[in-house]
């Protein structure tokens, strides 16, 4: 039985972002931008379809006169993130399992 990965989380963009606002409380949009190493749009498309599933909050606000965007996972997104980990270590952890037996049989054969 496959492990069951989330699959609003799976594509490697949104893991790596997912991955990053884990690590903090919140975090300026640019700083995501910069930390995860993607232009605007795509960081913008990817928050976009992470607020949709519920797993990231965006806060608007100013400092001084700039406008800025914050992001945070949501409790939600937390445990999801969590699941999805779960997921993949199993996944890699039954792969594993499953190339030691093979390879074991290989070795019989010879």
């Amino acid at each position: 039985m496959r492990p069951a990965l989330d699959e609003r989380i799976h594509h490697p963009t949104r893991l790596t972002v997912m991955a990053f606002l884990s690590g903090c409380a919140e975090a300026e949009f640019r700083a995501v931008r910069e930390g995860c190493q993607i232009s605007d749009s795509v960081l913008s498309k990817v928050v976009s379809a992470l607020e949709a599933a519920q797993y990231v909050e965006v806060r608007k606000g100013y400092v001084g006169k700039r406008p800025r965007t914050w992001l945070r996972l949501s409790p939600e997104g937390r445990q999801a993130l969590l699941a999805h980990l779960e997921a993949l270590r199993a996944l890699a952890s039954r792969a594993a399992e499953l190339g030691a037996v093979a390879d074991e049989a290989t070795t019989a054969e010879t």
